[in-house]
């Protein structure tokens, strides 16, 4: 019989990097957490090993095909297998799960994520796309359903955790740093040529490969600028990022009298990962430690806004609002999976996505449905124009 006094996690995408690093938290934390769900898009013999070692209740496939393979290899230990993209968001309100880390990749974690906000279940958000496309909606199902959704990414939690115990304090002003990616220092004209193994090595941070393009090309930081918009309740002009290439200060928030606290630490995920799931309780842990006289110096600069036009093309789809976050965060997931196709080159990126942004309708206050719309239409015509 499982234990009560645990927190059972769902965790949506555990074959991914997030999710790989989440079971590994609840690994080193067996007293506080269990496995109740785990989910997968395609990868069914890692979604297999998983679930062997962890015996969630439940596992899901999202593709279809792979259902045959996932359940008869768990048959034995009697756990349930279910199949599909809308399964993935049914699992997401089981009663007994008590928190849901929504670790997948794009816009495939919208529809779970809200399913599970209005099941009332607590969040732990990997998924920064879920914020982007539609934050408004997100935010405003949470109050309503008094959910807390907890931020994974690294900027995000440290801006987190800065903030706490000052709740009564207004922000002034909040600082998000970034590594500057494998490309800090490049021209435009030196970047028209790399090829995606060279985009895909990230200096500081293991990470899957479509949040590893969108550090190169510092869309990474433009979907961080948005996703805090939502979640600190910030104005744009009050949302900055500074390029910090040690990855040790991982965000900053200024006060109203001047004073400013930052978050350090190494860059593991597996901090950020179980500040969320253990909150509002800082647990022991075994990572390792920084060292001061390791990192004798800290940098910082300005991000070069002109060779990477992703980042201006966020900060100006979050000052629009309504449906231009969505319309950029569609071309840019078609964008970079061209990229890794070798379809166009990193330079196209930011063509691609501006292009898409140009040519797509422009709703002010969108529903669900024209997000979705919004959405598919941005998709239609990023990939019409490859």
């Amino acid at each position: 019989m499982k234990n009560e006094t645990k927190k059972r996690i769902a965790i949506l995408g555990s074959t991914g990097s997030i999710g790989t690093q989440t079971l590994e938290v609840i690994s080193g934390q067996p007293e506080h957490f269990e496995v109740e769900v785990l989910t997968a898009n395609a990868n069914a013999s890692l979604l297999i090993d998983q679930a062997i070692r962890y015996r969630p209740n439940t596992v899901v496939i999202g593709e279809p095909t792979l259902w045959n393979q996932v359940s008869e290899a768990l048959e034995p230990l009697d756990i349930k297998v279910f199949a599909g993209y809308d399964a993935i968001a049914q699992v997401a309100t089981m009663d007994t799960i008590d928190m849901v880390v929504t670790a997948l990749v794009g816009y495939s974690g919208l529809k779970p994520t809200i399913e599970a906000v209005k099941a009332g279940k607590t969040i732990g958000l990997a998924n920064k796309e879920t914020l982007v496309v539609a934050g408004e909606l997100i935010t405003t199902l949470a109050r309503q359903s008094g959910v807390n959704i907890f931020p994974i990414d690294s900027e995000h939690s440290a801006i987190f955790q800065c903030l706490q115990g000052e709740w009564h304090n207004p922000v002034e002003k909040i600082y998000l740093t970034a590594s500057g990616g494998p490309f800090r220092g490049r021209t435009k004209s030196e970047l028209a040529n790399v090829t995606r193994e060279q985009a895909l090595k990230h200096p500081n941070w293991a990470m899957g490969a479509k949040i590893t393009i969108d550090s190169a090309t510092l869309m990474n930081k433009g979907l961080e600028m948005i996703e805090a918009k939502w979640l600190f309740q910030l104005q744009p002009d009050q949302i900055d990022v500074i390029v910090h290439p040690q990855s040790i200060i991982h965000s900053i928030v200024q006060f109203e009298d001047g004073s400013m606290k930052a978050q350090m630490g190494l860059p593991d995920m597996k901090l950020p990962i179980q500040f969320a799931m253990g909150y509002p309780n800082r647990l022991r842990s075994t990572f390792p430690r920084f060292d001061f006289l390791k990192y004798p110096q800290l940098t910082f600069e300005a991000p070069d806004t002109e060779t990477f036009g992703s980042l201006n093309l966020a900060i100006s789809a979050m000052k629009k609002g309504g449906n231009m976050p969505c319309l950029m965060n569609a071309a840019n997931e078609i964008a970079v999976q061209a990229f890794l196709e070798n379809k166009i080159t990193f330079n196209g990126i930011p063509d691609l996505i501006g292009n898409t942004m140009e040519r797509a309708p422009f709703i002010q206050q969108p529903s669900l449905e024209d997000y979705m719309d919004s959405d598919r239409e941005a998709r239609k015509i990023a990939r019409e124009a490859i």
